[in-house]
């Protein structure tokens, strides 16, 4: 089994399963809502080869597409889903959360997006699975067990900066009436701040984002005038000021810049890499 590097020992570990080969994560609170699947995808267990290895699961970096289709086939089967219900994100580092439907079922996958800029889908069609995708950006997960409803969307500091886990509520508030207070959020995994150095311009946004009392929670300033940005924490915040409890929210735990070998890294492989998949669907 690949040694992982857990980034606090005071914070639940996710679980890690390994089913036919196929290695992946869940979240202990997640799985104990019956009506529901999640995953998130790690390098194991797939048939890709060289800087795909082995469990890629993007179309558009140059991996073979026979051996992209093989690993959602053999993740699918590990998980309990079909991958031909699976509806992908069209990611551009937006704030834009869309409702998909049974006519979705296959976007991406079996059929082209009729959509693009979408970083962010909400459902509550059974069997349905959203699938969006990462290599140090933030899986954002949504689960409401009273309404049957469920989200799932990328949270790249873009669109940390624009608040997508309070689109993605809100989008789930107006669609389903789900009541913030019964979603359960889970943060997946991702970059760390001990590896995210970014520059000032990133920063500014989030000061025009958060209030001020939250920035030292946020980020520091480096001697070198750069600065170390905690993503995990500013959507713990946004989860919170969206009105979700406390106790109802779920921590990655699991850095993916230091991890590299178990999970793909954007800035650990300098780009040289495939990606990662965040999975839920409703139970049929």
């Amino acid at each position: 089994m690949q040694k992982i590097k857990w980034a606090h020992k005071d914070m639940p570990e996710m679980h890690v399963n390994n089913r036919n080969g196929v290695t992946y994560l869940t979240y202990p609170e997640l799985e104990k809502l019956p009506d529901f699947v999640h995953c998130f995808s790690t390098r194991l267990g797939g048939v890709s080869e060289g800087i795909y290895s082995s469990m890629n699961l993007s179309f558009t970096r140059g991996d073979a597409e026979d051996a992209v289709r093989e690993n959602y086939h053999r993740l699918a089967d590990a998980v309990g889903f079909e991958m031909e219900s699976i509806v992908t994100s069209d990611q551009t580092h937006t704030s834009n959360v869309i409702r998909v439907t049974e006519e979705d079922r296959g976007n991406g996958i079996t059929k082209p997006r009729p959509y693009t800029d979408v970083d962010g889908m909400i459902t509550d069609v059974p069997g349905l699975v959203l699938a969006t995708f990462y290599a140090d950006c933030v899986p954002l997960y949504f689960v409401d067990p009273v309404h049957k409803a469920i989200g799932l969307s990328h949270s790249g500091w873009r669109g940390t900066a624009a608040r997508i886990g309070e689109v993605t509520v809100n989008k789930m508030r107006e669609c389903f009436g789900s009541d913030p207070e019964d979603i359960y959020g889970a943060i997946g995994p991702s970059i760390c701040q001990d590896c995210y150095e970014v520059s000032e311009d990133v920063i500014l946004e989030f000061q025009k984002s958060f209030d001020r009392k939250d920035w030292e929670a946020l980020f520091y300033r480096k001697e070198n005038g750069k600065y170390q940005l905690n993503l995990w924490e500013a959507n713990r915040k946004i989860m919170l000021e969206a009105d979700l409890k406390e106790e109802h929210i779920s921590m990655p735990n699991i850095c993916t810049c230091c991890n590299p070998e178990f999970l793909f890294s954007h800035r650990a492989s300098k780009g040289k890499r495939g990606n990662l998949g965040a999975f839920l669907s409703i139970k049929k």
